[in-house]
């Protein structure tokens, strides 16, 4: 079943002799439960696939299906109640709020859009993180790792129909990369969540069901 529909998708920054095309109608296709890393180097075009995807910038051309709904058809207001249902983002820098400890980090999301939280489910969650002693703990008292696991909680809370991580590793040590890595695995089978990986290290690509590779904003091979 096809869970994302990307249909030639384009960007272009500025125009004349500032004109940047950071996207070059780009095509492609994910499947519900699909694990896929988005391979390129810095400046290829990855990044703003990523935004595009989760609704955070408009393309200058071309169309973003999520669970067939034309997410670039909703005005400002439907796709930011839209993308908080139904994308979850994980971010380098994890991006946690400094004054909430880690449940309520979590569960901020649900508490944005006035659901209420099922404890035994949360609680599950938590557990699947390995953070059962660090639930009332504040970000600035949690390692690095730990804090991209609550990052990564705070996206499968609402089970949303695509996770998009944005070098979910890029700010970890060895160690901690190779858990996160294992642990969003691990969510791809246990919860049958959609991800999408974006990276610029092929090696870590490699844990995905498929590699695309990006270059000068087009899709130049996918394995």
């Amino acid at each position: 079943m096809e869970i994302l529909k990307v249909e030639n998708l384009s960007k272009v920054y500025g125009k004349d002799s500032t004109k940047v095309v950071a996207l070059d109608n780009v095509s492609f296709s994910v499947e519900k439960g699909e694990f896929v890393a988005v391979v390129g180097a810095s400046g290829s075009g990855k990044s703003t696939l990523l935004h595009l995807l989760g609704g955070v910038d408009k393309p200058t051309s071309g169309k973003v299906f999520i669970s067939g709904k034309d997410i670039y058809s909703f005005n400002d207001d439907k796709l930011a109640i839209f993308r908080r249902r139904q994308v979850g983002l994980i971010y380098q820098f994890y991006n946690l709020i400094p004054i909430l400890n880690v449940v309520e980090n979590m569960t901020l999301p649900l508490d944005l859009d006035g659901r209420k939280v099922d404890e035994k489910e949360l609680n599950e969650l938590i557990k699947h993180l390995g953070l059962e002693n660090r639930k009332t703990h504040l970000p600035n008292e949690l390692s690095g790792g730990q804090q991209q696991r609550a990052s990564i909680g705070r996206a499968l809370i609402t089970h949303p129909s695509v996770i998009l991580a944005d070098e979910p590793t890029g700010n970890l040590d060895s160690k901690s990369s190779d858990e996160i890595l294992m642990l969003l695995k691990k969510s791809n089978k246990d919860y049958k969540q959609t991800i999408i990986m974006i990276t610029h290290d092929m090696e870590i690509a490699k844990c995905a069901d498929r590699i695309i590779q990006i270059e000068d904003g087009r899709i130049v091979k996918e394995l």
